[in-house]
């Protein structure tokens, strides 16, 4: 087998988590190699929702002003509840940063930021141990070679395989009743919406609908999961059929826009999440290992702040390393419990803020999951207790790197 040190840090996981840790890594001048097991950068999904949160976020990486071209602010929004008779609507006003990119993009902004070198595909972790003289990690690839480092971050998404390592192991993730569906339409003379974030309403089916820019438009389906999910998922075709099944009775122009999806961005997912109680149990960090992004808050995305949040931890995990590596008069026993102590600052300082994300998008999600009233309506009203402020989550700040 052949032994190597690429790097002090080994991120495992191309993803947006994975990819704005090693640029915030970089912005601190602190070198970082990738791992990532497919042959190119993964992009799962076909957009992202980025609130004022992540826009703070991303401003710090240095890649907010390139985004912010690809995609238009969203001003305000509307609730539409259909019925048989007549549709009713709610307007809701929309006063900080909001707006929808592309996945890729946003992939792609990143890994352009990058150092040359920083990123290597093709490469599968195995397992992880722990050197038994010095107690830093050690990886095993699936090339054969292992690769030691004095950190490893696993961000390597909500199957995560190295929060095995925490115990968090992915037969522990719990699944909502409910899926999602998720795609983009272009249009190429121009579409007619306006800038607003509109979610209709019929039954158990709700369509949210956002622009992107004035030719592409952003969408997402959720509704009660089917036995038959777990087979069409892989056909977008069936999937686009059996979207257009239970959305009778939405607007023409919704059922257009589903009929005229880009077959190639479009997905059908269960919603698998971590329960909150985990994020108070869970220590996250096991020496010189911890994790971030869906690896450690895997929630569900009725609140769209699962990317935001992920890049929330990037900023938080590289600020806590640069205070406390590379200084040259420390012996490797003190650097190492000065990587320790970054990690702890980093689990502690994102604990809570996790904690109350997943609990909102946990409560949200059993509402939609619910199908007695009475539950609804007790689920109301612990969310109206404890999230009085809807824009509460993007008003938070992650700090500067």
């Amino acid at each position: 087998m052949e032994r190597t040190v690429d790097a002090d840090i080994v991120i495992v996981g191309g993803g947006i988590c994975g990819l704005a840790t090693a640029l915030a890594l970089h912005r601190k001048r602190i070198r970082s190699l990738v791992l990532e097991r497919s042959e190119d950068l993964r992009a799962t999904g076909a957009a992202i929702i980025v609130h004022a949160n992540g826009w703070r976020a991303l401003d710090e990486l240095g890649v907010g002003s390139t985004l912010r071209q690809t995609a238009i602010p969203i001003r305000g929004g509307r609730l539409v509840f259909l019925s048989e008779t007549q549709a009713k609507e709610i307007p809701f006003g929309i006063d900080l940063e909001f707006r929808c990119i592309k996945r890729t993009d946003l992939i792609k902004a990143m890994a352009n930021s990058l150092p040359e070198g920083t990123i290597r595909t093709r490469c599968q972790v195995l397992s992880i141990e722990f050197d038994p003289l010095t107690r830093y990690p050690q990886l095993l690839l699936s090339n054969g070679s292992i690769i030691q480092a004095k950190v490893v971050i696993g961000c390597d998404g909500v199957n995560s395989a190295i929060a095995n390592v925490f115990g968090l192991h992915r037969a522990k993730l719990l699944l909502f009743s409910t899926s999602v569906a998720r795609g983009i339409t272009d249009y190429p003379k121009g579409h007619q919406f306006a800038s607003e974030f509109a979610m209709m309403n019929r039954g158990h089916v709700q369509l949210g609908r956002i622009p992107m820019t004035d030719k592409r438009v952003y969408w997402f389906v959720t509704r009660f999961g089917t036995s038959q999910d777990s087979m069409i998922s892989k056909d977008p075709v069936l999937i686009r059929q059996s979207l257009m099944e239970s959305m009778n009775g939405f607007p023409v122009g919704a059922m257009d826009m589903i009929e005229n999806c880009e077959l190639n961005h479009l997905h059908l997912t269960d919603l698998k999440y971590r329960p909150p109680w985990d994020l108070i149990l869970n220590n996250f960090r096991k020496d010189t290992l911890t994790i971030a992004g869906d690896a450690m808050h895997a929630t569900g995305p009725f609140i769209a702040q699962g990317g935001s949040a992920s890049i929330e931890d990037a900023i938080v995990l590289a600020r806590s390393l640069a205070q406390k590596m590379h200084n040259p008069y420390r012996s490797d026993q003190r650097e190492k419990k000065a990587i320790e102590e970054a990690l702890d600052q980093y689990v502690k300082e994102r604990r809570m803020r996790l904690l109350w994300l997943s609990l909102h998008s946990f409560l949200i999600g059993k509402k939609l999951d619910a199908r007695s009233f009475i539950v609804k309506s007790i689920i109301l009203i612990i969310l109206s207790f404890l999230f009085k402020d809807p824009d509460w989550h993007s008003r938070y700040d992650c700090g500067n790197l």
